[in-house]
């Protein structure tokens, strides 16, 4: 059966997102390379400075848009190719399916944000956000919460200050600085639709730098 670009899997020089299964972490990428069930795309994770973000094995799902909606592939990294350019080779391991899923655009935002957590304000500046919520670097001391606890976020936009309930995912504890993954259980509308803005405005830098960096590959 012949298969149909962006239909079957994303169309090659196309956006599509990785996420990466019971990890609550997505990535933005442009997909390289497609050839029967190999998907080869350069993700945008310039903010994962000392973390691995995906070994050979990981399971991920592969979503994009197409004329008729959301698509999502369910993969296999097979490979992580590292040096100047990062990419990641993946294998279907089933079909593309329309997906349901309302999709929590994330993009690279450094912006302020305080946490109030058990009667302190923790301070800190934000990695990447969504309107599902975000990862954050703040200033730790003591013994770092665990998931499942509750915080009160405070995040200073260009556009204004947004406030948030929200629940902590995981903490990672580097020293004196904490890296939270956070989710947001109680956001206003007005609110999700500042952080939406500020998240496209992101990707909109983030598109334009890729094109960039691929106009210099061409160059050299």
């Amino acid at each position: 059966m012949t298969s149909v670009p962006g239909v079957d899997f994303p169309e090659e020089q196309t956006e599509a997102e990785i996420t990466l299964s019971g990890r609550g972490i997505s990535v933005s990428s442009r997909v390289e390379f497609v050839q029967g069930d190999v998907v080869v795309v350069r993700p945008s994770v310039g903010e994962f400075v000392d973390q691995v973000v995906v070994k050979a094995g990981d399971v991920v799902e592969v979503f994009w848009k197409n004329n008729d909606g959301q698509r999502a592939l369910p993969a296999e990294v097979t490979d992580v190719e590292s040096g100047a350019v990062l990419r990641w080779r993946m294998r279907a391991t089933g079909p593309a399916e329309h997906s349901q899923r309302r999709k929590a655009v994330r993009g690279r935002v450094a912006v302020p944000v305080s946490a109030k957590y058990l009667g302190t304000e923790l301070k800190g500046e934000t990695i990447d956000l969504s309107e599902a919520g975000l990862r954050a670097n703040f200033d730790g001391y003591g013994i770092p919460p665990e998931g499942g606890e509750k915080l009160d976020l405070t995040i200073r936009l260009e556009e204004g200050t947004i406030t948030a309930n929200a629940e902590i995912v995981r903490t990672q504890a580097r020293g004196a600085t904490w890296l939270m993954s956070i989710r947001f259980t109680k956001i206003d509308e007005r609110d999700q639709d500042k952080v939406r803005r500020r998240v496209f405005q992101a990707l909109r830098e983030e598109r334009a730098r890729m094109a960039d960096d691929a106009s210099g590959d061409l160059l050299r």
